[in-house]
């Protein structure tokens, strides 16, 4: 079976840190481009960071400098370093794998700034 376990979240205050990590199973991981995307309550999902599988990465302009993503294929594992944390970035982080039309996707995990 496919899985994408999401871990990390958790309650931090303002200017805090915290990391992410997705850990997949059941398919090619080292073949997949591994994103990570947040829904806060009442938004919709947006992407927050992905990595290709070559290594390419890209921000999303609200994190861009405070958010870093890494891969270690490996350990079939993304990781998202958050730096410096704003209570905008309070919302529920989901980690996704995609090769062409294949989607998978993780269950979330809670990141509660607080101000």
């Amino acid at each position: 079976d496919v899985q994408l376990q999401a871990s990390g979240g958790g309650l931090v205050q303002a200017g805090g840190s915290l990391r992410l990590s997705c850990v997949g199973s059941g398919f090619t991981f080292d073949d997949y481009a591994i994103g990570w995307f947040r829904q806060a309550p009442g938004k919709e999902r947006e992407r927050v960071s992905c990595i290709g599988a070559e290594g390419s990465r890209t921000y999303a302009d609200s994190v861009k400098g405070r958010f870093t993503i890494s891969r270690d294929n490996a350990k079939d594992t993304v990781y998202l370093q958050m730096n410096r944390l704003k209570p905008e970035d309070t919302a529920v982080y989901y980690c996704n794998a995609r090769w062409g039309r294949i989607n998978y996707w993780g269950q979330g995990t809670q990141v509660t700034v607080s101000s």
